[in-house]
């Protein structure tokens, strides 16, 4: 007998995305497949916090008496949809410094390096977070994660960056790795001493900084269990980190057992998707500039493009080119790119704007936002999808259909969130 089952009883629907065990979706797969059962259930066992079955509600109830499952509890969700846990691919999630002011800025027509010239952007949350305790970046982190999850989010991708030097580069990982142990939110680390030039340093003492103090230093932390970085990040953009500097910090990374995970091509064109290509790279973000050749590169291995829509609105950049990388067979995923700069914790606004600004469907803005970010993160076997033997992280939606929670966009009626098939979030709608 299993015992100790949680089953969703009766969903409208049971939106799956994948069910034959894909990693990731590309191309016209991205565009046309999205794995949806009609009134169905899900199954947990919550022992493990995976799923044990999912189907009809014929199907699972089979599955149910066959192997003499006790369901101890049971969560009727008729009229209502079940929808994987969100990933968000990219985040700033730790720092601290007040930058509203900066919004005001932009809307006056100062560009993202205007602003940095002008004393603010990222120089400004460096000295603050370099100023901030521990303690005070975990508890601004634990309040946005919290908001992450009530937007559906249960995965997350979070970067350092704001250090820019080796102590308070630790500092920032060591709070990651604190909030992903403690959870309920997965955080998937990434390493990104490598975001800036900071003050008083040239581009080339920069790089050497990183890959000759930061990153020894964050790989012996790593083995002594104080912080769980899984990816090596670089700004590669004209006025940061250029294609050569760029490629010797992320070959100084995988050389360490890193994951290359980076930015590229943001504000300008720096052959990034080459780079990628080039490396193999896990994922790339931004690409608003990305080359035909690059996006060419990036398909071969392939190579995820982390697109971050909310940055394009807010600076009111060209987004993107969402199209042309879907059409050339590069696994597209999403991520809020929470951070100062672009204020955003949730995934649903994210998909919408993602369809408004680049022109994807609500089927690829999910695929991206689930089983492609999941990829991204080297995390689609456990998340992603709701499938047999992957975590049961899931969104109840008091919806009949699951576009609503794209469509609603700030406000989607997310009645309850679960992580591993345990409660972490819940709300009453009217």
């Amino acid at each position: 007998m299993l015992r100790g089952m949680l089953l969703f009883h009766n969903a409208e629907q049971v939106v799956q995305v994948v069910c034959g065990g894909e990693r990731y979706l590309a191309g016209r797969e991205q565009s046309n497949r999205i794995a949806v059962i009609p009134h169905g259930s899900l199954l947990v066992d919550t022992t493990t916090g995976n799923i044990a079955a999912v189907g009809t509600n014929d199907e699972v109830q089979a599955f149910v008496t066959a192997n003499k499952c006790n369901v101890t509890d049971t969560v009727p969700c008729e009229g209502k949809v079940l929808l994987p846990g969100f990933v968000d691919a990219h985040t700033h999630p730790v720092w601290d410094g007040d930058r509203a002011h900066e919004f005001t800025m932009k809307l006056n027509g100062a560009s993202y390096m205007d602003v940095q010239r002008a004393g603010g952007g990222i120089g400004f949350t460096t000295r603050c977070t370099r100023a901030a305790s521990e303690a005070e970046l975990k508890a601004l982190l634990r309040r946005r994660l919290q908001r992450m999850l009530s937007f559906g989010t249960t995965t997350v991708e979070g970067k350092s960056g704001y250090g820019l030097e080796r102590d308070t580069e630790l500092k920032m990982l060591r709070v990651l790795k604190q909030a992903n142990d403690e959870g309920p939110l997965t955080i998937v680390s990434t390493f990104c001493g490598a975001h800036a030039v900071p003050e008083g340093k040239t581009a080339e003492e920069a790089v050497r900084d990183v890959v000759e103090v930061q990153l020894p230093a964050v790989m012996q932390e790593r083995a002594e269990g104080r912080n769980d970085v899984q990816n090596i990040d670089v700004f590669c953009e004209l006025g940061v980190f250029d294609y050569d500097q760029s490629r010797r910090v992320l070959e100084a990374g995988r050389k360490s057992g890193l994951i290359i995970n980076f930015h590229g091509d943001e504000l300008s064109y720096v052959a990034s998707g080459e780079l990628a290509g080039e490396l193999e790279a896990q994922a790339v973000s931004h690409l608003e500039h990305v080359s035909d050749e690059g996006i060419a590169c990036m398909s071969k291995r392939p190579t995820f493009a982390v697109l971050l829509p909310m940055t394009a609105y807010v600076l009111r950049i060209a987004p993107p080119p969402a199209r042309k990388l879907i059409d050339g067979h590069v696994p597209v995923a999403l991520g809020s790119d929470f951070c100062p700069n672009a204020h955003s914790l949730s995934m649903p606004h994210t998909m919408n704007v993602s369809c408004v600004l680049m022109h994807m469907t609500v089927e690829e803005a999910l695929v991206a936002a689930t089983i492609n970010a999941a990829g991204s993160l080297n995390m689609s076997d456990r998340c992603g999808s709701l499938e047999v033997g992957k975590w049961a992280d899931v969104v109840l939606l008091h919806a009949p259909r699951w576009e609503h929670v794209v469509y609603q966009m700030v406000d989607p009626p997310i009645e309850a969130v679960y992580k591993k098939g345990r409660l972490v979030y819940s709300k009453e709608l009217p």
